[in-house]
């Protein structure tokens, strides 16, 4: 509006004239460059050369490359490896633009947190170590530089981050009194710790994302302009910096509500254990008021949670992830929020405090916490391993869906402590083969996660489904629409997945991955060890657009329950089945289209039922036959889809919204034509069935209680 135009000077005269036109750019211009543009696909740019042999040398990214966080976890080395030092490496941000901090270097090894600004980043790495000598006895600098290029992601949905505050909370968390005089225990100290442990989730994970292949792929945060708290510095003098938004939703329940023994999750005779997380969730939906399809994907911490000493259990604690199709959420308590760092400057002191754990005043989590690095460990990997639950990740064989995070210091130390868990001292060199990971599935879920995806990845079909179709001798045939990622498979016995099929090409993403395969039970079984192979097979199926599908049975899939004959004579095969047929009076319920009828029927028009789901489907026939698949519901008198016979337009498949049943249809023709949507035309999920390459429409199956709750389609050659 006017109120923000700039005064002009010269009052209400004639604006003064401008100066020259510029000149257009030539062909050679740098206008729109960026240091290291060709550092995302192409070329890397020439490194800068340091200017001793003794400079720190980055091993875990190439200078030049693109990152999407604004915390970069990076790691080296310096001097000379062979005969090793320690020392301190010094980093000077990009034109001072955060403060410099320093960082241990441990036997010529080093790790550390960059600060990185939206563009170019050219960072400068000082080592210096007073166990190295200089001619003039003084401790010498050895500098080396590496450009970053960092772009914010502002296209994907973010992980938001809350704070849940009891209606009459004191707004405190536990801590000992040295800690609560140091830095204070309330509210504002609870903001800043969580906000550090966010972006340290955040650096593990992108750095987890490239070791896998996948880039510096990661989700982001909402952030805010406040008043910066990643650097103390920051803070001593009011510095304003674009950061992590923390919200603080307070909650209708009362700290006794919350702290009630009754559904405190760690609580053996709690009855009630899963109330927090449905708190939290009533909350969360009140607060962020998602629409339909538009989750929220949100990672909750419990302000009021209490270490009990004399119960002997943390109150107002519940370690939960998971959601429904609007909220994916997850919960955890502050009880181990007195370890966590502030700053960035106390990354490398919280993960190495040996301070022992006073249950006076603090809970020793899982007896796992007995001293404040290890409850940095349990308090921020264990919510970590709850977010990766609310972004559809399940328990694992290893890794943080396992419980390791009790390692997550080496992530970001190079050298560890003396560890109560294990009763032994740490390793002297933290290597990356010793870290914490995120098992291969998980990153396999990130990478096609809405969360991380990156503005070159294209458009994405919406249809992610994927479909099973059994056939000829023995073999099942798999489609999606946005190609097929990975299948896991579990032969009975195993809870966790530990045998798996990738099919993702790297460098091409989804476009190079397949859009149909066959499966057979012979290849299956000969991937999985000899005592497993004459097993019951489970799969999972996982497509690039986020869909899956489970065969809980592969032999009985491929036997003859999956097989029909035809009335006239071809022999027919049954897809997989949408909707859970688990309705009410649900009954079996199938059509034969005429066509493949002795003799053939001509298909004239098809007339749905349908109201705000879907009732049936009556197919009417050349010579008044017709057939009902479910039944007659709905509006009354149905809608005529009629067929234009002298086209001889034919059925080639279906696109449904189906969850738990079938909410909705909408016809395909082999003319390209598609009906309306009769039902719900937004309820449940999209899912387009059209038969695979080689096969035609031989009619429909499913069931049906109150409104069809079952559809699939039934195939031939």
């Amino acid at each position: 509006s006017s109120g923000h135009l700039p005064r002009l000077s010269n009052g209400t005269k004639t604006p003064p004239l401008t100066t020259d036109r510029p000149r257009l750019p030539s062909s050679h211009s740098q206008r729109y460059s960026l240091v290291g543009t060709n550092g995302q696909n192409g070329d890397m740019p020439k490194q800068i050369p340091a200017t001793s042999p003794l400079a720190p040398r980055v091993v875990s990214v190439s200078d030049g490359s693109w990152v999407h966080q604004k915390v970069l976890l990076i790691y080296g080395e310096a001097a000379d490896l062979q005969r090793p030092t320690d020392g301190t490496l010094n980093v000077v941000h990009h034109c001072d633009g955060f403060p410099q901090t320093q960082w241990p270097v441990c036997d010529s090894h080093w790790k550390a947190l960059v600060h990185l600004q939206p563009g170019p980043n050219k960072i400068r790495l000082d080592f210096s170590s007073p166990k190295i000598s200089s001619p003039n006895g003084q401790i010498q600098v050895h500098p080396s530089w590496i450009n970053i290029n960092f772009l914010p992601l502002i296209s994907s949905p973010p992980l938001q981050l809350c704070i849940l505050v009891a209606k009459d909370s004191p707004e405190t968390f536990d801590a000992v009194p040295d800690r609560i005089q140091k830095e204070g225990n309330g509210l504002d100290t609870a903001i800043r710790k969580f906000r550090m442990a966010a972006y340290l989730w955040q650096a593990f994970t992108a750095e987890q994302m490239n070791r896998n292949g996948f880039g510096r792929r990661c989700y982001r945060y909402e952030e805010e302009w406040q008043a910066g708290t990643l650097s103390w510095k920051d803070m001593s003098v009011g510095q304003m910096r674009n950061e992590a938004k923390i919200h603080i939703i307070r909650l209708n329940k009362t700290v006794k509500e919350i702290q009630d023994l009754d559904i405190a999750q760690q609580y053996g005779p709690a009855k009630k254990k899963g109330d927090l997380f449905s708190i939290a969730s009533d909350a969360v939906r009140a607060y962020f008021a998602p629409r339909p399809g538009q989750p929220q994907y949100v990672s909750c911490l419990y302000l009021d949670a209490h270490w009990d000493k004399k119960i002997g259990t943390v109150r107002g604690h519940a370690a939960l992830g998971g959601g429904d199709e609007t909220i994916k959420l997850a919960i955890f308590g502050s009880h181990a929020m007195q370890s966590y760092p502030t700053h960035i400057e106390e990354v490398v002191p919280a993960f190495t405090d040996c301070t022992k754990t006073d249950t006076n005043y603090v809970a020793n989590d899982c007896n796992e916490s007995g001293s404040s690095w290890e409850a940095a460990n349990i308090g921020i990997g264990a919510h970590l391993h709850e977010t990766g639950h609310l972004l559809g990740c399940p328990h694992q064989e290893s890794g943080v869906m396992l419980r390791d995070y009790v390692r997550l210091n080496r992530t970001f130390t190079s050298r560890e402590p003396y560890s109560t868990r294990t009763k032994q001292q740490g390793l002297r060199l933290c290597m990356p083969k010793d870290e914490c990971a995120w098992h291969r599935l998980d990153v396999l879920r990130f990478r096609f996660h809405p969360c991380f995806a990156l503005p070159t990845d294209g458009a994405m079909n919406p249809d992610g489904s994927v479909h099973v179709w059994t056939v000829e001798s023995g073999s099942a045939l798999v489609t999606a629409t946005t190609g097929i990622a990975w299948i896991e498979l579990y032969p009975e016995g195993d809870d966790v997945c530990h045998h798996w099929i990738e099919y993702i090409d790297k460098s091409s993403g989804p476009a190079g991955t397949p859009r149909q395969i066959t499966l057979t039970e012979k290849d299956l079984r000969e991937r999985l060890p000899e005592e497993k192979c004459k097993r019951k097979l489970k799969l999972k199926i996982f497509s690039c657009g986020g869909g899956d599908h489970e065969v809980d049975d592969f032999t009985q899939l491929t036997s003859k329950i999956g097989k029909t004959k035809l009335p006239d004579g071809r022999p027919g095969f049954r897809s997989s089945k949408l909707g859970f047929s688990q309705m009410d009076g649900s009954q079996p319920t199938e059509v034969i289209f005429g066509s493949h009828h002795k003799p053939p029927r001509l298909l004239k028009n098809i007339k749905i039922y349908h109201g705000a789901s879907l009732d049936g489907m009556e197919f009417f026939y050349e010579g008044g036959q017709s057939e009902l698949f479910g039944k007659r519901g709905g509006t009354p008198g149905g809608t005529d889809f009629p067929m234009d016979t002298r086209k001889g337009e034919l059925v080639v498949g279906f696109y449904l919204r189906a969850g738990a049943w079938v909410d909705g249809v909408q016809i395909l023709t082999n003319t390209g034509r598609k009906s309306e949507i009769f039902g719900n035309a937004s309820g449940g999920s999209g899912h387009t069935l059209i038969p695979p390459r080689g096969y035609s429409i031989a009619g429909v199956y499913g069931s049906v209680g109150p409104w069809l709750d079952g559809f699939g389609l039934i195939i031939t050659r």
